[in-house]
């Protein structure tokens, strides 16, 4: 008998059904709206008790290729949502009584987060500062208390003490992606881009790639956080990316990881990277025997592990890709990088060799 995943998905999913086999498994998508929650993109967010806190991202989509309109002010997400998954209801709270600086932050796009236990962890995030009277990548870190979050959204309350920011310009980045491998964060990736976007190159911002995995621990007081045993590995050539997926890996023996897969850009080229990075604890490997064609931007994604076969297999769906399958199965390579309907997945086996599937 086979199992059956189920993945309701806050995105907007084109109309037809997806019944894709592997490893045993199907999974199906089913469309899940929630009343009074906008369409986002490039969010952070975390979940407590069938509850989710989704904060930051943009409500006008992707951002305008025109300097004087991209990353426009009027597009932030100025909410903290709560959406609670047992009734369906969505409840928000304005960021606009918090303090200059937290509130500046937490309407950021592609902010960098990860759940540890109570607390979600944000790093960076691209926005308008009025502040710095500029486009910035915000150097902050902030520790959000989704207990104390819920607890005061819920009564309607302030959420002023949920919050804990301090300023480090160590973590001004931004379309990176941040895990944690046996206590130990690690932010991996991004770029620090300052100034108005613009497609054409010219004078607007400055940006700069990380290059790096930059590793701490993180401790966290009643009002203070504190910043312990920083390093940064630096790899100009693999690690000069963003936008890309980070997702979790694990074997028979418990050991876990990372995969850094595709994200942008090539140094010659304005084309996504086709190999992958394993982010292990003590070190990092590139997997150059292996092209990822598919799903190659951010996207959601979905990872299974297969303890019978000690195998992991991770699932994307869309975002965009240089490659595509068109109706007539045929794959189709397009340097125009577009958005793709596509869903992939990568197996990787008990031995290490990754496989990509449509």
């Amino acid at each position: 008998m086979k199992n059956k995943l189920y993945l309701f998905t806050i995105l907007a999913l084109s109309s037809f059904a997806l019944h894709a086999q592997f490893e045993g498994y199907s999974i199906q998508l089913k469309p899940k709206t929630f009343s009074g929650l906008p369409g986002l993109q490039a969010y952070a967010w975390g979940k407590l008790d069938g509850k989710w806190i989704i904060i930051g991202g943009r409500t006008d989509g992707l951002h305008r290729r025109q300097p004087f309109a991209s990353f426009d002010q009027a597009g932030n997400n100025t909410n903290i949502y709560l959406v609670n998954t047992k009734n369906d209801s969505v409840k928000s709270s304005s960021v606009n009584g918090l303090n200059a600086a937290l509130k500046e932050q937490l309407q950021s796009t592609n902010m960098q987060f990860y759940q540890s236990g109570n607390y979600l962890i944000l790093i960076g995030g691209y926005g308008y500062s009025t502040i710095a009277a500029n486009h910035i990548t915000f150097p902050n870190v902030c520790v959000v208390n989704l207990e104390t979050l819920i607890e005061k959204i819920e009564s309607n309350e302030s959420t002023s003490n949920a919050f804990i920011q301090i300023t480090d310009q160590r973590f001004a980045v931004t379309g990176g992606h941040l895990g944690m491998i046996n206590n130990k964060y690690y932010l991996v990736g991004g770029n620090r881009f300052d100034g108005r976007y613009n497609p054409m190159g010219g004078t607007s911002y400055t940006q700069a790639y990380t290059n790096a995995i930059r590793k701490f621990n993180l401790e966290i007081g009643s009002s203070s956080i504190s910043i312990s045993n920083y390093e940064a590995i630096i790899d100009s050539l693999n690690l000069h990316r963003r936008d890309y997926n980070l997702t979790p890996n694990k074997n028979n023996l418990g050991e876990y990881s990372y995969t850094l897969w595709s994200g942008v850009f090539q140094y010659n080229q304005d084309l996504p990277w086709l190999n992958s990075i394993d982010i292990k604890e003590n070190n990092h490997e590139v997997n150059n025997g292996f092209n990822q064609y598919l799903n190659q931007y951010h996207t959601g994604y979905l990872s299974i592990f297969n303890k019978k076969e000690n195998s992991m297999n991770t699932i994307f769906f869309g975002g965009i890709s240089q490659y595509y399958y068109d109706l007539d199965g045929k794959i189709v390579k397009d340097d125009n990088v577009p958005f793709v309907k596509t869903i992939s997945y990568v197996k990787r086996d008990s031995t290490g060799v990754l496989t990509e599937y449509a």
